[in-house]
């Protein structure tokens, strides 16, 4: 039985129990009523009297209860005393009579057919009033409906109650809440939607590996294509997947092995540099000595860090390993620039202003490259070169500078906050060290000091250059001059200084490399001087950033009076 049958019983029984109470006063007001005349006129008759009076109101009282709770015959039907079939019986004094109707079950039609009952309903049933009411009100809840009449005789026989068949077959659902159905449809929509965006996304990232894993096939059979010429190296590193991080690296091993060494143009102290060719594109090959293979190792993973292509950074093209049981070569393939480093191109040319700063800006557009982070899919990670001197620039046709020998670098990466420092016994260039790191206070958990080491190492080179260019002579406008070429501290410190050599003259004494008078008589010595010294200043945090050296000299173009901020 659920919780609203209950209730509706209890609302019922409530009603039935009030109707009886009412019944009760109904019946004292009905006996009080034939004493009121004798009771009113008892006080003007004498006491004689008393016992008279006493007797008559006995009397009507008795009278009333038995017109109340009299004896009815009713007319009985499958409810008769004694079994009877059809008859009649007769209520109890308070009793009333019945006609019931209830849904039972045919057994052959196996249909719900009416049964009627007819009888005596006694007082104790609470004369029938309960039940009555409560077959009356629901008889679809209870699959019963009784009818009740205490009136006259015989007041059943001609009764109907009313009769509501239960069902057998199972309540259609209710309607759909318009509600309901649009949120359904929306949801419906939405996911559909998703569906189809995550479809067309696997789709496009499946052709985008089909394509990433046909391109080295593809480079592959443009090596060995010699029907119709050849693919340049630039060409051939164009056409990778555009992340700047090089070739392929089957395409790598390809070159390496089909590189054809021509002669030694340099050696320095990890390794030795060749001119070589591939098919008959010159190229730069870089080998490192045996005990230099962390050297070979961090160079090759900076070269192949994704967005590392700038043209003022040395073009990578291909690294590779090889050798027999008795030797092996740990090579580096690059693009060749034949007018060599920027140490050995200043020794024997002059520099114009416009030469200068076409030196100057490249120089600082490549360091600013490398120091800044790219954000995105893919990023670059910021870089910190730790050894930037005059031997590690090289200058190429176009008067620019390109950035090479990455076998210090360090990388960080802001979204990790994590700084990866090669496992390198090699230390950079003693001449080219910044105050802090000469007195090895630079603390090496925040990249920022490694950056400003590399800004001090530019003033350097800044330095180096704005010496070997000319300037007019006062007084002879015919006349230039320059300083010879001269590597920074050359006059305080031996050709190959110790740590103890640059403290005592960086640190201890705070010399700086000597600014001639005569670059006051040329705009962009002036600006450059302003610099370099800026760059060079004991403090790290007061030193410029590559950006604004960048953007210093590229607005010197227009405007030669710029501060320096």
């Amino acid at each position: 039985m659920s919780v609203c049958e209950c209730f509706v019983l209890l609302l019922l029984f409530s009603g039935g129990i009030l109707a009886a109470s009412d019944q009760v006063d109904e019946l004292l007001a009905a006996a009080e009523r034939p004493l009121s005349p004798p009771l009113a006129s008892a006080e003007h008759q004498p006491p004689a009297h008393d016992a008279g009076n006493n007797h008559t109101q006995e009397a009507s009282l008795a009278a009333a209860i038995g017109s109340t709770a009299r004896v009815l015959t009713c007319y009985c039907e499958g409810h008769c005393p004694g079994n009877l079939q059809n008859g009649t019986c007769e209520t109890r004094p308070g009793g009333s009579c019945f006609v019931s109707v209830e849904a039972v079950l045919d057994e052959e039609t196996k249909q719900l057919v009416p049964e009627y009952s007819h009888g005596c309903m006694s007082p104790e049933q609470g004369g029938g009033l309960l039940q009555c009411k409560v077959g009356t009100v629901s008889p679809q809840l209870h699959g019963k409906s009784i009818v009740c009449c205490d009136n006259e005789d015989l007041c059943n026989q001609d009764l109907q109650p009313p009769y509501s068949p239960r069902t057998t077959t199972t309540p259609e659902p209710p309607l759909a809440d318009p509600n309901s159905m649009h949120l359904f449809a929306l949801t419906l929509s939405v996911c559909l939607c998703v569906g189809g965006l995550v479809v067309l996304l696997g789709a496009f990232f499946w052709v985008y590996r089909r394509r990433e894993k046909r391109k080295p096939a593809y480079l592959m059979n443009s090596l060995y294509n010699t029907t119709n010429g050849h693919m340049p190296i630039a060409d051939l590193v164009e056409q990778t997947s555009g992340s700047g991080s090089g070739l392929p690296l089957l395409v790598q091993r390809t070159i390496a092995k089909q590189i054809q060494m021509v002669h030694s143009v340099g050696k320095g102290r990890y390794g030795e540099v060749w001119l070589a060719k591939w098919r008959d594109e010159k190229v730069a090959v870089k080998i490192f000595f045996t005990t230099e293979e962390s050297s070979w190792f961090r160079e090759t993973e900076i070269y192949q860090t994704v967005l590392m292509r700038n043209e003022n950074i040395l073009g990578f093209i291909a690294a590779d390993i090889k050798g027999t049981g008795s030797w092996t070569q740990m090579l580096l393939i690059t693009d060749y620039h034949e007018l060599g480093s920027l140490h050995d191109y200043l020794q024997k040319r002059v520099l114009n202003p416009h030469m200068l700063k076409t030196l100057a800006h490249s120089l600082a557009s490549g360091v600013a490259h490398l120091h800044t982070e790219i954000f995105g899919t893919p990023g670059k990670p910021s870089i910190a070169h730790r050894d930037i001197k005059s031997k590690n620039i090289l200058v190429k046709r176009n008067g620019q500078c390109a950035i090479a020998d990455f076998g210090l670098a360090v990388k960080y990466t802001s979204e990790s906050d994590t700084i990866q420092i090669a496992n390198n016994s090699r230390v950079g260039t003693r001449r080219y060290m910044a105050p802090e790191v000469l007195s090895e206070t630079l603390d090496l958990n925040l990249f920022e000091g490694f950056k400003m080491a590399d800004m001090y190492s530019v003033g350097l080179v800044f330095w180096e250059m704005a010496r070997r260019c000319i300037t007019t002579v006062r007084g002879a406008k015919n006349t230039t001059t320059c300083e010879d070429y001269a590597l920074p501290y050359q006059d305080v410190v031996p050709s190959d200084p110790s740590f103890e050599d640059m403290y005592a003259v960086v640190c201890v004494k705070g010399v700086r490399p000597p600014i001639p008078q005569r670059w006051q008589d040329e705009d962009i010595l002036v600006v450059l001087s302003k610099i370099m010294q800026e760059c060079w200043h004991p403090s790290p945090a007061v030193r410029l950033t590559a950006l604004r050296v960048k953007k210093t000299l590229v607005k010197l173009e227009t405007d030669c009076t710029i501060k320096i901020v």
